[in-house]
């Protein structure tokens, strides 16, 4: 079987760096280029599209699917009223109670390895039969096994970091321990970067030092936006000020990614 369309893992080493954002922003705007984007959300210990989506619309969560007791078309939501124009945004939310995350925290090995394999059967349907141009996956930080998961069905893992030191040396060694192990294609997104990247010179040199310091290819620098911070998650920032920087920034990594895709 052909699949044409692409699964991408966002990932990263530690919390707060931007991953859920840069996963929701990069999907709808996917979408505006006309793409129809299926967006789950893995991180089943702390679950967050459901802030940005609301969950009153959820039939099924993403827990049921992987617990074995739902198909995939009763999880997908349909979204793409909250984007002006384009393509189609599914979403697949996890379950936020806290009995839900009790559960799904307390799975074993076993499990685990019945979830990947329903993982790895739900790309073909996904991409193939529902017609998804692209399925992008937002998971936990770190080294859960459920992250490990997403990354080994996927083809592009994008990995979000900062240039704090921890989050430095641990994308360093999650690289080359969880990535190179697996043989995955990576990009890197480094995220409030305090440095003036304004100009063409001074972003290029940037690129070159993250190159060089992860040895993997960057997706994007996105400068410490104040205004997107205080949005607090309220609103989808690209479908809401398109104008802006941020939007922007994404909207090129979209374009390369959708390059990437097409060679």
């Amino acid at each position: 079987m052909i699949v044409l369309g692409m699964s991408i893992a966002v990932h990263s080493y530690k919390g707060g760096t931007g991953k859920t954002l840069f996963s929701i922003n990069l999907a709808a705007t996917l979408v505006q280029h006309g793409k129809k984007v299926c967006l789950m959300d893995l991180d089943f210990r702390a679950p967050s599209l459901t802030t940005f989506f609301g969950a009153e619309k959820a039939e099924c969560w993403l827990n049921d699917y992987l617990n074995g007791t739902c198909k995939i078309e009763k999880v997908l939501i349909n979204h793409s009223q909250r984007i002006n124009e384009g393509g189609k945004l599914f979403v697949a939310l996890a379950n936020p109670s806290t009995e839900a995350i009790r559960d799904m925290s307390a799975k074993d090995r076993k499990w685990e390895m019945r979830a990947l394999g329903r993982l790895l059967a739900l790309r073909n349907p996904i991409l193939n039969d529902n017609g998804f141009d692209y399925l992008i996956l937002d998971t936990s930080p770190g080294l859960q096994y459920s992250s490990i998961n997403a990354i080994v069905s996927t083809d592009l893992v994008i990995v979000v970091t900062t240039f704090d030191k921890s989050d430095v040396e641990g994308t360093k060694r999650m690289l080359h321990e969880l990535y190179e192990l697996f043989e995955k294609k990576t990009n890197i997104i480094v995220n409030k970067v305090l440095y003036d990247v304004s100009s063409k010179s001074t972003e290029k040199d940037m690129q070159n030092k993250i190159t060089e310091m992860y040895q993997v290819p960057v997706l994007g620098i996105v400068p410490c936006f104040c205004d997107v911070s205080k949005a607090e998650g309220a609103f989808i920032f690209t479908q809401e000020k398109p104008s802006h920087p941020f939007a922007k920034i994404v909207d090129e990594m979209a374009n390369r990614i959708e390059k990437n895709n097409s060679m």
